[in-house]
């Protein structure tokens, strides 16, 4: 299965200020979640931004509006994104089969969402450098847990490298800056 602009949609999961600083790795993998919101941007792909429970745990952190170009984003309750109405409409609304994946918390809101997405007929992507949990070992058994149930795992580069497709298109020229960008990024890490 190839990884289509036309086919593909993403998912922003609870990058929220209240959660966020208390993840793994939280700069590093906010600078690789920054970098897949730019390319997916880039390239068209509409993303969705959710936000478990806004009023307890904050706002998206800054970053993550700037990144994807908006700041709307759509609250919720249950920890899987598809248990909220609102949100699995916004996906068949899209009409897009395959999601990028991106997030906190790796074992909780991430996989039930990934779980629940394949279920209901989607192929979920899961950008491994770009989701988190708070201790590293419940994000390995989530990503075991993943793999074992189907779903797809790769690297936002990769991700965003086959949304590219050839060096001759249109955006390669922007989509390279974006890499040499993230490359400094991390450099910093």
């Amino acid at each position: 299965m190839r990884i289509l602009p036309e086919e593909t949609c993403g998912i922003c999961i609870d990058m929220q200020e209240k959660l966020l600083p208390a993840m793994y790795n939280c700069k590093g993998v906010l600078h690789r979640t920054e970098f897949l919101l730019k390319g997916l941007r880039l390239f068209g792909i509409p993303v969705i931004i959710s936000q478990q429970y806004t009023k307890g745990l904050g706002a998206s952190v800054e970053e993550i509006y700037e990144a994807a170009g908006t700041r709307d984003f759509m609250d919720k309750r249950a920890f899987s994104c598809c248990q909220d109405e609102k949100i699995m409409e916004k996906f068949l609304t899209l009409g897009r089969r395959n999601v990028v994946v991106m997030g906190c918390e790796t074992h909780v809101c991430v996989l039930q969402t990934c779980l629940d997405l394949k279920a209901a007929g989607f192929t979920p992507i899961i950008a491994l450098d770009a989701v988190t949990s708070e201790r590293k070992d419940d994000m390995d058994a989530a990503i075991i847990r993943a793999q074992q149930e189907g779903v797809l795992i790769t690297s936002s580069e990769a991700i965003l490298f086959e949304l590219c497709g050839d060096s001759a298109g249109p955006k390669f020229k922007e989509f390279s800056n974006l890499v040499k960008e993230k490359n400094k990024m991390i450099a910093q890490d």
